[in-house]
């Protein structure tokens, strides 16, 4: 059975189709990237995969059950986003921060557990901050801030993890690390990943499906070898790129 799967699913934004009549199955082990130029709406489908805004059309299942129908909290137990940007409005420590993904896991005024801060500081040492602990989150750097919240996906422990733009604010070290930590958590738990990412190369070599977002409704899915042929990558990004063999695939340069 499919993680998540959509059935000839619409999405419009404005004026801007993102998908029209899209079959999507997302199944645990697998990592997939969605593509596209600026504006083709490539945060607007995470968003409604997520079930935070309903589509034009067409349906969602979340482990065979309609997303739409499902309330949020078994939805975020299955389901975990990180958003491109993060706004903190209270004042908290980075701790504090990281425990709120444990929020769908616990009853009405419950507190959280030994287990709960257990998993917490175990994330905060996966991406490197568990000396940050008892900082506040709003002093931390942008990349510091952008692992806090990877760390706090890690600590929610959804099946799927959709996550837009996960390597915004990070230097190449961090971009390797947190892509390395989240491969080995679909690897060894069984569950899927979703990213949107500019970045091609590392696309390459951390996934192993594609969704390709032209912006016209049209799109492509597949794997490397299916989907990101040179003639797909040209005109999904308009610009003409060249192809070297690389140690973790093909390495694509624009021209």
């Amino acid at each position: 059975m499919s993680l998540l799967a959509t059935s000839s699913l619409g999405i419009t934004i404005g004026t801007t189709t993102v998908c029209s009549g899209l079959e999507l199955t997302i199944n645990k082990g697998e990592r997939w990237c969605v593509l596209g130029r600026n504006g083709t709406g490539k945060t607007t489908l995470l968003h409604t995969l997520a079930g935070l805004r309903p589509p034009a059309a067409g349906t969602i299942a979340l482990n065979n059950r309609p997303l739409l129908h499902m309330s949020r909290k078994p939805v975020a137990q299955q389901i975990g986003l990180l958003f491109q940007d993060h706004a903190d409005t209270f004042p908290a420590s980075v701790l504090e921060t990281v425990l709120t993904g444990r929020h769908p896991w616990l009853g009405p005024w419950q507190w959280e557990g030994c287990r709960d801060v257990a998993m917490a500081r175990d994330a905060l040492q996966a991406v490197g901050l568990h000396n940050m602990e008892d900082r506040m989150v709003n002093t931390l750097s942008g990349g510091e801030r952008r692992r806090a919240g990877i760390a706090c996906l890690l600590t929610q422990d959804p099946q799927l993890l959709l996550l837009d733009e996960p390597t915004n604010h990070l230097d190449i070290h961090y971009q390797i690390r947190m892509l390395d930590l989240l491969a080995k958590q679909v690897a060894h738990n069984s569950k899927a990943l979703l990213l949107v990412m500019h970045d091609l190369n590392l696309a390459v070599r951390y996934c192993n499906r594609f969704l390709l977002l032209f912006g016209d409704g049209e799109t492509i899915q597949g794997t490397v070898a299916t989907a990101l042929t040179q003639a797909n990558l040209e005109q999904l990004y308009q610009h003409p790129l060249q192809a070297i063999p690389g140690p973790h695939g093909m390495v694509w340069l624009p021209q």
